[in-house]
C-alpha cells in the first residue's frame, strides 16, 4: 500500500467529501446501528478483494457499499473494521490503478450519479419504444404472415415477389386490388376512390405487406395509402418548384454549387406527402436522351457546381444502364466532385438493389464520393429485407442518409422519432435531416406538425442518444432553413418569420394549424 501521508496529501476534495461523510459522528450514537454478523463478514470480504485487486471495481464496490450502510442505516466503517486511514490508502491505490487518474470520489459522487440520471432520462423511452415504434425486424413474423396472404391474394409466386419485376407488375394501384389485401370499411373505400380521380394511388406488395392489418392509422398505411383529407383540404396549392428555379432543363438550383437532375417522375410507390405530387402526373416517364443531355451540359457549363443530386422520382427507378450513363457522365466532369442519389427503393421494393446496381455506385464511388439519400419515416419500414439493402449498399458507396419528414401519427412523438433515428443508424443509415411537411400543398395539411413540437423532439435527442443518430431539424422556404431556435425570428400571425443563415435575409414560413393538429381524429381514424 501507499504511504500514507502521500495519499492523504494527494486526496481530491470529491474523495475528502466521501470520507467526511462516511466517517461522520455528529448523528447521536442511539441513532446508529450495529452491524449484524453478516454485514461483517460481507465487509471483510469486500475489503480483501480490494486490498488484493489490481482493479478498481472491487474498491468502488466497497466504498458504495459502506456508503449505503451509512446513509441508510447509520452504520460506520469504524463499526466494521475500517478506518479512515484504510480507506485513504485504498482511495490512492484506486488513482494510481485508473489509466486517467480517476479518483475513487469522482467516480463515487459524481460520475456514477450522472450516469444514473441519465439512465432515468431514457427509462421511459426504453419501456415504451419496441411496443409504441417497433421495428420492422422485431415483427418480422407478423409481416412474414402479411406477406404470405398478400401473396395468396394477388396469386404472386415467391419469384415474382422477390424480384423487382414481379414487385412493380403486382403493384397496388386500384381500389379493387387494394380490398383484397387490406380490410377497410366500405366508407373509407369509398373516399380513397374520390382521391384516386384525382391523385396516383401505387404501392408494391411488399410495402403493403408492412401495414399491421387492424391498427388505424398504421403508420405505413398512412403513407401509402391516400385519404379523403387530399380533396377536402381547402386551400391555394403553391405551383411546385419548377420556373423560378429551373435554369436549365431537368435541372432545380437553389443553391450556387449544388443541383437536382430530376431524372423521372416514377416510384415505386407514391407517397401520400409527396413534395413533388404535381411532377408525378398520370403517367411513368423515363425522359429522352436529349433531355438528360441539357441537364449535363449545364453541368459541365458551371465550373461553381460541385454537387449534384439524381432525383424524380426515384433514382433507382431507372434502368441501370441509364443511372451507369449518368454517373459515367458526372464522373467526367472535373469540376464536379459528389453526387447523390435520391431513393425510397430499399424500403419500398429493396429487391431492386441487385448486385448490377451495387458494381454501377461503387464503379463510380471509386472515382468520386457517391452518397444514397433515402426517407424512411418510421422504425416498421426497416425490415431484415431493407436492412439487407441497406447493408449491401453502404459498402459500395461513401455514405447512405436518411432525409425524414415529420408527419403527424407517423414519427411526430419523441419515442417513435428516437426509435427511427436508432433504428436506422443501427442498418448503416444515417439520419440527415428532418424536413418539416411541405406547406405549399394543401393536400396534406392533416400531416402537418407545429414547428415547435418537431424542435421539441429533435432538441430532445441531444444528451439522450448517439450524436450521429440526430438529424437536423429543417424547414423548406426558398432553400432548407434549420429551425433552430435562433433561427425563428417571431411570429406574424399564422407564419414563422425564419432567417436564412446564408444571407441573413427573413421569410414567413407557414406554421400547422395548431387546432387542426390537437384534433385526434383524422385520416382512417376520422369518423
Amino acid at each position: 500500500m501507499h504511504d500514507l501521508k502521500t495519499a492523504t496529501d494527494r486526496l481530491d476534495d470529491l474523495t475528502r467529501e466521501l470520507l467526511d461523510a462516511l466517517f461522520d459522528s455528529t448523528d447521536e450514537p442511539a441513532a446508529s446501528a450495529a452491524p449484524d454478523a453478516k454485514t461483517t463478514a460481507e465487509i471483510d470480504e469486500m475489503r480483501v478483494k480490494a486490498e488484493q485487486s489490481d482493479l478498481t471495481a472491487p474498491i468502488i464496490n466497497l466504498f458504495s457499499r459502506l456508503k449505503q450502510l451509512k446513509s441508510d442505516m447509520n452504520i460506520s466503517p469504524e463499526a466494521l473494521g475500517l478506518f479512515k486511514s484504510d480507506l485513504t490508502l485504498l482511495a490512492e491505490k484506486h488513482r494510481m490503478i485508473d489509466e486517467h487518474e480517476v479518483t475513487a470520489g469522482g467516480r463515487l459522487q459524481r460520475a456514477l450519479p450522472i450516469v444514473s440520471d441519465a439512465g432515468e432520462r431514457i427509462r421511459d423511452y426504453l419501456k415504451r419504444k419496441d411496443q409504441e415504434a417497433p421495428s420492422g425486424i422485431e415483427i418480422q413474423e407478423e409481416l412474414r404472415e402479411n406477406a404470405r396472404r398478400i401473396k395468396r391474394a394477388l396469386r404472386m409466386t415467391d419469384d415474382q415477389w422477390n424480384s423487382y419485376q414481379g414487385q412493380i407488375g403486382n403493384c397496388i394501384d386500384t381500389i379493387e386490388t387494394l380490398s383484397k389485401i387490406i380490410s377497410l370499411p366500405a366508407g373509407v373505400i369509398a373516399e380513397i376512390g374520390r382521391v384516386t380521380q384525382n391523385y396516383r394511388m401505387r404501392l408494391t406488395p411488399y410495402y403493403a405487406s408492412l401495414i399491421r392489418p387492424g391498427r388505424t392509422n398504421d403508420p405505413v398505411l398512412l403513407q401509402s395509402v391516400p385519404t379523403a383529407e387530399m380533396v377536402d383540404n381547402v386551400g391555394v396549392e403553391i405551383p411546385p418548384v419548377a420556373a423560378d428555379h429551373s435554369p436549365a432543363r431537368l435541372i432545380d438550383q437553389f443553391y450556387p454549387r449544388v443541383v437536382t437532375i430530376k431524372v423521372t417522375n416514377m416510384c415505386a410507390m407514391y407517397c401520400t406527402h409527396c413534395l413533388r405530387i404535381a411532377h408525378i402526373g398520370k403517367k411513368d416517364r423515363i425522359y429522352k436522351d436529349d433531355a438528360y443531355e441539357e441537364a449535363l451540359s449545364y453541368i459541365r457549363g458551371n465550373p461553381l457546381i460541385r454537387d449534384v443530386l439524381i432525383t424524380g422520382g426515384d433514382a433507382f427507378v431507372l434502368p441501370n444502364k441509364i443511372i451507369k450513363k449518368l454517373l459515367e457522365s458526372l464522373d467526367e466532369i472535373e469540376h464536379l466532385k459528389m453526387k447523390r442519389l435520391g431513393t425510397r427503393i430499399p424500403v419500398t421494393s429493396p429487391m431492386r438493389v441487385d448486385n448490377e446496381l451495387l458494381d454501377i455506385l461503387q464503379a463510380s464511388n471509386e472515382k468520386k464520393p457517391v452518397r444514397v439519400v433515402t426517407q424512411i419515416n418510421t422504425a416498421q419500414e426497416i425490415t431484415p429485407v431493407s436492412a439487407d439493402a441497406f447493408k449491401r449498399i453502404s459498402g459500395r458507396v461513401a455514405a447512405v442518409l436518411n432525409q425524414a419528414v415529420l408527419l403527424k401519427g407517423i414519427n411526430d412523438s419523441r419515442v417513435k422519432m428516437w426509435k427511427l433515428c436508432e433504428t436506422i443508424q443501427e442498418n448503416y443509415v444515417r439520419p440527415y435531416y428532418i424536413f418539416n411537411c411541405s406547406y405549399r400543398n394543401p393536400q396534406f395539411s392533416h400531416f402537418r406538425v407545429p414547428v415547435e413540437v418537431g424542435r421539441d423532439i429533435v432538441e430532445s435527442m441531444y444528451g439522450n442518444i448517439s450524436g450521429d443518430a440526430i438529424p437536423r431539424y429543417i424547414a423548406t422556404a426558398g432553400g432548407k432553413i434549420p429551425l433552430h431556435r435562433s433561427n425563428v425570428q417571431g411570429r406574424d400571425n399564422g407564419d414563422i418569420i425564419l432567417k436564412k443563415p446564408w444571407n441573413d435575409e427573413t421569410v414567413k414560413y407557414p406554421d400547422a394549424d395548431p387546432e387542426q393538429y390537437a384534433n385526434q381524429r383524422f385520416s382512417f381514424a376520422r369518423e
